[in-house]
Formats: structure tokens, sequence, C-alpha cells
């Protein structure tokens, strides 16, 4: 009789993909927030409460958008500055459903983007 043991990381996620109907929205989420906030980072020259020389302006909170995809609905919060002059390419102003979305998923996966690139910041 051959035993098979499954490694715990593995077995977790067996238990998360059985148990879980909608265990597709968390990941998707996490991705676009890290994408969002790596965009204020990039746009500001400057990661969250760093000091730097080259500083473009500040971060001044972030304000709660839906966005339609095949998934479902998913609540972000993109990340504003103080000038009012940010504006990120993952979606367009006004947009609600995921027209761009596939399309920067798809260009990340054809560039080889792994989730490791998208959450680290460009300055570690």
């Amino acid at each position: 009789m051959t035993v098979v043991k499954l490694r715990p990381a593995l077995a977790e996620i067996k238990n998360l993909l059985s148990a879980e109907k909608d265990f597709l929205k968390p990941v998707v989420r996490a991705v676009l927030q890290e994408v969002l906030e790596g965009e204020m980072t990039e746009a500001l020259a400057a990661g969250k409460g760093e000091r730097a020389e080259g500083r473009l302006g500040y971060r001044s909170g972030h304000y709660t958008r839906s966005l339609v995809t095949r998934i479902g609905k998913i609540e972000l919060r993109v990340p504003q500055d103080r000038q009012g002059r940010f504006s990120t390419e993952l979606f367009e102003r006004y947009q609600r459903s995921e027209k761009a979305l596939v399309a920067a998923l798809t260009e990340m996966y054809v560039q080889g983007v792994s989730t490791r690139k998208v959450r680290r910041s460009p300055r570690s």
C-alpha cells in the first residue's frame, strides 16, 4: 500500500480550492492592489513613508473603487496623491469593467512578470 504525504502548502491550497468557491477573487484583488501601490510608488519616485531627494509628491490616502470582472465584483483601494495628478494605468478613468485589466494582466503574463516582482517595490 502506497502512502501519499502532501506537503503542508499543497494541502492548504487543495483545502482552499475545495472549500471556497470564490478562491480566485482574493488572489486577484491582492495582485491588483500591489500593482496600484507599485504604480503610485513609481509615480512619486518614493515609497510609502520614504524620504527621497527626487520625490515628486506625497500620498494622500485611498479611495474605494469597484471593478467588475469575470470572477465577480472586486473592491480596490486606489491610492491618491495630494495634487490629484496620479492616474492608474490599470484601468481607465471611470471604467468599471475589466477590459483594460485583462489587457494589463495579459501583458504581465507575456513579459513573464511573477507575483513576487509585482509585490516587490522598484527600489528593493
